[in-house]
C-alpha cells in the first residue's frame, strides 16, 4: 500500500455525515482554536460541488457576507468538523454549480426539493 494512502487512513476520522449533494444549503460546525480556546463557528451556505472519494474527498460551500461571495472548501473527513446539518433540499440539474459565482440576488435562487 502506498506511505500517503496509509497516513491518510490513520489521520481520517469516520464522523457522521447526512447525505447531501450539489444545490443543498447546509450548516457547517467547524472547530477554530484560537492559542488555548476552541469555539465552534458555523458557516452555512450552498453546496457548489463535492468532489474527490474515500479520505480526500471534499465539498465547497459559498455563502454570501455582505455583498461579497465567500466560497470554502472543507475536507469531508476532518477532525475539525463538528457535525453537518442540511437547511434545504435544492432541486438542481447539474453536479457542479459554478454559474452562481456570476449571479446574485433572485437569479441565484435554487428550487427546493420537497419529500
Amino acid at each position: 500500500m502506498d506511505l500517503l494512502k496509509v497516513a491518510e487512513q490513520t489521520f481520517a476520522v469516520d464522523n457522521e455525515v447526512p447525505d447531501f449533494k450539489a444545490g443543498d444549503t447546509i450548516t457547517v460546525h467547524y472547530k477554530i482554536k484560537e492559542g488555548e480556546k476552541e469555539r465552534i463557528q458555523m458557516y452555512r451556505g450552498v453546496v457548489l460541488q463535492r468532489r474527490g472519494a474515500g479520505t480526500t474527498e471534499t465539498f465547497t460551500v459559498r455563502k454570501m457576507s455582505g455583498n461579497v461571495g465567500v466560497e470554502r472548501i472543507f475536507p469531508l473527513k476532518s477532525p475539525f468538523i463538528d457535525k453537518i446539518e442540511i437547511n434545504k433540499f435544492g432541486r438542481v440539474r447539474r453536479a457542479r454549480l459554478f454559474y452562481l459565482r456570476s449571479r446574485t440576488g433572485k437569479k441565484a435562487r435554487i428550487k427546493e426539493r420537497r419529500f
